[in-house]
């Protein structure tokens, strides 16, 4: 049997990147997933590669509204044994740039939309469950423009820990995922010209030479959601290549 046969999982931010990779293989690996995300395009596309027993659903993490929509569509497709809260943006700025807007923006996607998701779905987790939660390397590398993904980045990293601590009565973890250099979409709002020079600065920094894989993200993420990680609560886990050692 696989790890993760005859278990749900829910994933925000699933289609494309890690967040799909991770499904696709918890699919082989016995799983029944849930998956949200905004682009049409891409939830499109996802409902293709994934069985129809799959939930794909459209939802933005910064609205209460679908938060809420996403509560109720969970409890009619039934509770949760992992929970991987992978949605999230990014911008770059300088910090004299930031802007009231700019900054409640990716706050209420990368920091309250998590913090609210986990508080609307909690009852919806099984004894034993996992949560995971997508962070970044951008936490500790002291980027400078990056400051403002940087602090939401940071903030999602205290919030788990203290989650952990406050599920462990349950039987749940709560662990924090912390990619670095990724072969994804997710900085595909910058110029191509811009995205490129940024992506060579960072891998040239990266001890193992080269940007990580999706699938090699995923890899992880499906270690901390799984049985496997049994005994592992309230940690982050690198997947940097060697970019930040701490």
């Amino acid at each position: 049997m696989g790890r993760f046969q005859g278990k749900r999982i829910l994933i925000t931010g699933g289609t494309s990147g890690m967040g799909l990779a991770g499904a696709l293989r918890i699919i082989t690996e016995g799983g029944d997933v849930a998956i949200t995300g905004l682009s049409e395009e891409r939830l499109e596309r996802t409902r293709t590669l994934l069985p129809k027993t799959s939930l794909i659903l459209k939802s933005d993490s910064a609205s209460e509204v679908d938060i809420n929509a996403l509560k109720e569509a969970i409890s009619d497709w039934g509770s949760l044994d992992g929970l991987w809260l992978n949605a999230g943006f990014a911008e770059v700025s300088s910090p004299e740039s930031v802007t009231a807007d700019s900054f409640n923006r990716m706050m209420n996607a990368n920091v309250r939309g998590p913090m609210l998701q986990l508080a609307a779905l909690s009852k919806s987790l099984n004894s034993g469950a996992s949560v995971l939660v997508t962070s970044s390397s951008s936490a500790y590398e002291g980027a400078a423009m990056t400051s403002l993904y940087a602090a939401t980045k940071g903030a999602v990293i205290a919030m788990v820990k203290s989650w952990a601590s406050a599920l462990a009565e349950r039987g749940i973890r709560a662990n924090t995922l912390v990619p670095g250099p990724i072969e994804t979409n997710f900085r595909h709002f910058m110029p191509e010209e811009s995205r490129q020079q940024f992506e060579d600065f960072v891998v040239s920094q990266v001890s193992l030479g080269r940007a990580g894989t999706a699938e090699e993200a995923a890899a992880v993420a499906l270690f901390l959601l799984s049985d496997d990680a049994s005994y592992v609560t309230g940690s982050q886990y690198a997947v940097d290549g060697g970019l930040v050692h701490y």
